[in-house]
C-alpha cells in the first residue's frame, strides 16, 4: 500500500499554504481585522491537522516496509509470525488513516460554521400536522440545548390545540449549519391522534427548511427591489399589537419572495428580522440554483435536501425513525424526539462524505 501521487502533490501545496498561514496569523495588521484573522486561524488549524495526519501515515508506511523487509529476510518462524502480525496491524491502521485523510482533503463547506434560520410548517394532516410541527421544533430545541446553542423565535403561528401552523427561528452557535443542514425536507409522522377513538393510525407531514444565515456581506440587496408594507399585527400581544402598525411585509420583486414578521412590538425590529429571513432565503435560492447547474444529471442523495421530497418517517407504534435517503432505521423514536439526533446526523454526514469521495474518484 502506498500513498497516491495525487495526495502527495496536494500535500506539497498545503505545506506552502501552511507556511503562508503561519506568517498571516501572527501579522499584527491581520490580527486587527478580527473576522479575517479568525477565518485564517480556522484554516491554519485544518491544514495543520492534514499535514500531521499525512506525516504520521508516511512514518507508518516506513514501518510497514521495514517489517516486510525483515519478514523476507528472517528464517526464524517465531519472529516471522510476530512480523506478519505487525504488518497486518500496520496495513489495517494505514487503510483507515488513508480514508480519513481523503475525507480531510475534501473541500470544506464554507457554510458549515454559519448560524441558521429554521422554518417549520405543518403540511398534510390538519391539526395533527400542526402538532407534529410543534414536536419537530421541540426536538430541534432540545438538540440545540444539548450543544449550548442559542434559539430565538422570529415568528410563529400557534394553534388552539398547542400545535404550530408555522414557526421561524434563528439558531446560533458553533457548527449549527454543519449539523442541521440535513434536516431540510418533508418529515412524515405515523401515529394514533389523541382524538382518534378507534385507534386508527394517521399519517401527517411537516416541512423543514434550514437556511444558513446570510450576512449583508454575503448578499447585497438593492433597496429598489423591495416593496415594504406595514400593517396592524394580529394574534397574541395585547392592546399594543392591535393599535399600531408594527407588522412588516417585505416583497422581493425580482424573485417574488415574500417575508412577513409581526412578533415584535417594534416595527423597526420586525423589519430587521424580516430582512434577515429574506436575505437567507435569497442566498439559499442562489446556492440551490448553483448546485442544480453543477449536477444536472446527478441527484445528491444527502446534500442540502430537497424540500419537496419525504426524507424521514417517525413511526410511533413501532418507536421507529427511518431516514429514507440513507436507509437508516433507529428504534428509539422517544429519545430522538428528546433531541438525541447525534447518531442520525453522523450517519448522514458519513453518507455525504462517501458520496463526495466517490465523485472525486470518478473525476
Amino acid at each position: 500500500m502506498s500513498l497516491t501521487q495525487e495526495i502527495s502533490e496536494h500535500i506539497g501545496e498545503l505545506r506552502d499554504r501552511y507556511e503562508e498561514l503561519n506568517l498571516l496569523v501572527s501579522d499584527p495588521e491581520v490580527i486587527a481585522r478580527q473576522d479575517e484573522w479568525r477565518s485564517l486561524v480556522k484554516e491554519h488549524s485544518r491544514v495543520q491537522s492534514i499535514l500531521e495526519a499525512y506525516d504520521t501515515m508516511v512514518a507508518l508506511e516506513g514501518d510497514l516496509e521495514e517489517a516486510r523487509d525483515l519478514l523476507a529476510e528472517t528464517d526464524d518462524e517465531e519472529e516471522a509470525t510476530w512480523l506478519r502480525r505487525e504488518a497486518e496491524e500496520l496495513e489495517t491502521t494505514l487503510s483507515g488513516m488513508t480514508a480519513d485523510l481523503h475525507r480531510m482533503l475534501l473541500p470544506p463547506d464554507e457554510r458549515d460554521e454559519k448560524d441558521v434560520i429554521v422554518e417549520i410548517r405543518a403540511g398534510a394532516g390538519g391539526d395533527e400536522a400542526s402538532l407534529f410541527a410543534a414536536d419537530l421544533f421541540r426536538m430541534y430545541s432540545r438538540y440545540a440545548e444539548l450543544h449550548k446553542w442559542k434559539i430565538e423565535i422570529m415568528t410563529e403561528s400557534p394553534t388552539e390545540l398547542g400545535g404550530l401552523r408555522e414557526i421561524i427561528a434563528s439558531i446560533s452557535g458553533d457548527g449549527v449549519f454543519r449539523d442541521l443542514k440535513y434536516e431540510s425536507g418533508v418529515h412524515r409522522v405515523q401515529r394514533v391522534p389523541d382524538t382518534e377513538s378507534s385507534g386508527r393510525i394517521h399519517t401527517s407531514t411537516a416541512t423543514v427548511a434550514v437556511l444558513p444565515e446570510a450576512e449583508e456581506v454575503d448578499l447585497e440587496i438593492d433597496p429598489s427591489d423591495l416593496e415594504i408594507d406595514t400593517y396592524t399585527a394580529s394574534g397574541p400581544g395585547g392592546q399594543h399589537v392591535n393599535k399600531t402598525e408594527s407588522a412588516v411585509r417585505i416583497t422581493h420583486l425580482p424573485s417574488g419572495l415574500v417575508v412577513t414578521c409581526q412578533d415584535e412590538k417594534s416595527q423597526h425590529r420586525n423589519r430587521a428580522q424580516a430582512m434577515k429571513v429574506l436575505r437567507s432565503r435569497l442566498l439559499d435560492m442562489m446556492e440551490r440554483e448553483r448546485q442544480a447547474e453543477l449536477s444536472r444529471e446527478r441527484k445528491s442523495q444527502v446534500g442540502t435536501g430537497d424540500r419537496s421530497e419525504r426524507i424521514r418517517t417517525y413511526n410511533y407504534p413501532q418507536n421507529r425513525v427511518t431516514d429514507h435517503r440513507i436507509g437508516l432505521t433507529l428504534h428509539r423514536l422517544d429519545s430522538i424526539l428528546e433531541g438525541d439526533l447525534g447518531e442520525m446526523i453522523e450517519a448522514l454526514r458519513s453518507a455525504e462524505e462517501s458520496e463526495l469521495l466517490e465523485r472525486v474518484a470518478l473525476g
